[in-house]
């Protein structure tokens, strides 16, 4: 682990043992083609960019076990190198028809029997290779390739074959019960797009990918929404409202965490973020009550120049020359008049 730099910056940068600096998971969601830029940029408008972030460890990733090209062929040279060891057995038992049939020489049978075990393993090889999945091939245990060619394949029958789909995916969470900087309860379902990028990484590296990201977005959704309050209630500080800013910091977490298992995630936007049921009714008061406060205040805003727009007029044209007291009287006339012809400010409170 680095020493953070000694020249000031707005964000500060951890880098750990897989050169992954955390506080830039809070930047925007890198372009797909265009390569990531971790260095930090100062004077960032971005919501998350001044949150602090605490040091994490991500999984470790196994040098090793990176997915692979596995031995296959194509099915149709199998087929015929089957039928010609078919071929070759069956011409070779009418050279020994009876009565010789049942006096064959030494190697007369090893030569079926190798025909025929030839024959066995083309046939039994033969598979199908599906567009969006692959075969992950093991022997023994041990990694030995991945196939992702479709159509007829060949590949060995002394290899354990399973299927993993590579197919572009989206899972959308259940409720996810998290907290805002605030301590507010909230509730949020989120949308994740995803695939398996490395298949030896999903099957190898993990027990369960879906499950190990269904893990991962709980995780990630807490950790980000603790970061902002829900409601920005007194002034126009950075919230949780901005879906866009909360789904690119999920989605460059998420994106780090699930890397070492070879799952990628395109996108994790948050579809719906509100309270909890046990705090929604107290919040939705607040609101109000804000709301309420801001439209008095900007009607209030308008008599006061409606009125001091008046006033200017009405002297600068020489209309009327007012004293100081007839001055204010007209003024507190105007401001009774703006304001009960609104009807805005004549309304009590209500809660």
């Amino acid at each position: 682990m680095t020493e953070p730099s000694s020249r000031a910056v707005p964000v500060r940068v951890r880098r750990h043992a897989d050169g992954i600096a955390m506080d830039d998971l809070f930047r925007s969601a890198p372009v797909p083609g265009r390569p990531r830029d971790d260095t930090p940029r100062a004077g960032t408008d971005h919501p998350f960019a001044g949150a602090s972030t605490p040091p994490r460890r991500h999984p470790p990733a196994d040098a090793e076990l990176v997915e692979r090209p596995g031995p296959a062929a194509p099915g149709w040279l199998a087929v015929l190198t089957g039928a010609a060891a078919l071929g070759s057995a069956a011409a070779l038992l009418w050279r020994v028809r009876p009565p010789r049939a049942a006096h064959l020489l030494p190697w007369e049978w090893a030569a079926l029997a190798g025909l025929g075990a030839l024959a066995v393993v083309c046939f039994g090889g033969l598979t199908r290779g599906r567009t969006g999945s692959a075969w992950v091939l093991s022997l023994f245990g041990r990694y030995r390739g991945s196939v992702r060619r479709t159509g007829l394949i060949w590949i060995s029958p002394f290899v354990l074959r399973r299927r993993m789909d590579v197919r572009l995916r989206h899972w959308r969470s259940e409720p996810i019960a998290a907290v805002d900087a605030e301590g507010s309860a909230l509730r949020v379902v989120v949308l994740v797009v995803w695939s398996v990028r490395d298949t030896a990484r999903a099957l190898f590296a993990v027990d369960d990918h879906l499950g190990y990201l269904r893990e991962q977005v709980e995780a990630a959704t807490a950790r980000v929404l603790s970061q902002l309050p829900a409601d920005a209630f007194q002034g126009g500080a950075p919230t949780l409202r901005n879906a866009e800013a909360v789904g690119d910091a999920l989605t460059r977490l998420l994106s780090a965490e699930c890397r070492p298992v070879g799952v990628a995630v395109f996108s994790a936007q948050p579809t719906r973020i509100e309270y909890a049921p046990e705090v929604a009714a107290a919040m939705h008061r607040r609101q109000l009550a804000v709301l309420d406060a801001r439209h008095r205040e900007a009607v209030l805003t308008g008599v006061i120049d409606a009125v001091d727009d008046t006033v200017a007029r009405l002297t600068s044209r020489g209309l009327v020359e007012l004293d100081d007291f007839e001055r204010q009287a007209l003024v507190k006339d105007l401001t009774v008049a703006f304001c009960t012809r609104r009807g805005d400010l004549s309304r009590p409170n209500e809660e």
